[in-house]
Formats: structure tokens, C-alpha cells, sequence
């Protein structure tokens, strides 16, 4: 799977700084790493490389950009993707998400 085109045909709507100032966001991509920690929950993106959301279980969760290329490019043995979009996750507020997924 393409990770850069899931997040785009899921923010296509939503650019940098579209939910600027909205006290809670809605989380429309979810991104996880599958041999290890870290999701990134997403909310825009400038259709071209960066995306803006949500971490967690890195070294502390937080609010900032994302190079989607980056994460792309991290593979396991140079093949496998590490990263994978949750093809199976609906938007939902931040409020909602956090009672959702417990942290």
C-alpha cells in the first residue's frame, strides 16, 4: 500500500492550517508503525509531502509536522514498510479519540 496516497485521498479536504484555532480537531488518518511504537493520527496535509496531526508512543506525545516521505521510506530489512495506514479508521474528534484509544 501506498502510504502517500492514503493520506492524501483521506486530507484531501483538510490543508495545513484548515482546523487552525478549532479547540478539537477531528483526526482523519491514522498512521502506525508495525514492528513497533508510534501512531500518527492526522488531521491536514499540504498534499505534497508534510502532514500535521497528533503522535504517540514516541519519546512524548505531541502535536507536530510529519514528513510523509520520511516515513515512507522507513522499511524493515529495505523492503517492508514499517509504516501502515489503519485503512479501517473512520474520523473522529481528538476529545473522542483519546477516550477511545486511552492515553
Amino acid at each position: 500500500m501506498d502510504i502517500r496516497s492514503e493520506v492524501a485521498k483521506r486530507l484531501k479536504n483538510h490543508p495545513l492550517r484548515s482546523q487552525e484555532g478549532r479547540s478539537d480537531p477531528i483526526i482523519h488518518c491514522k498512521l502506525f508503525h508495525a514492528f513497533g511504537g508510534g501512531t500518527w493520527y492526522l488531521t491536514e496535509y499540504d498534499g505534497q509531502d508534510i502532514a500535521f496531526g497528533f503522535v504517540t508512543g514516541l519519546v512524548a506525545d505531541e502535536w507536530g509536522y510529519v514528513s510523509i516521505s520520511e516515513l515512507e521510506s522507513l522499511k524493515l530489512g529495505g523492503e517492508i514498510p514499517r509504516i501502515e495506514c489503519d485503512l479501517f479508521f473512520e474520523p473522529i474528534a481528538f476529545s473522542k479519540l483519546k477516550t477511545q484509544e486511552g492515553y
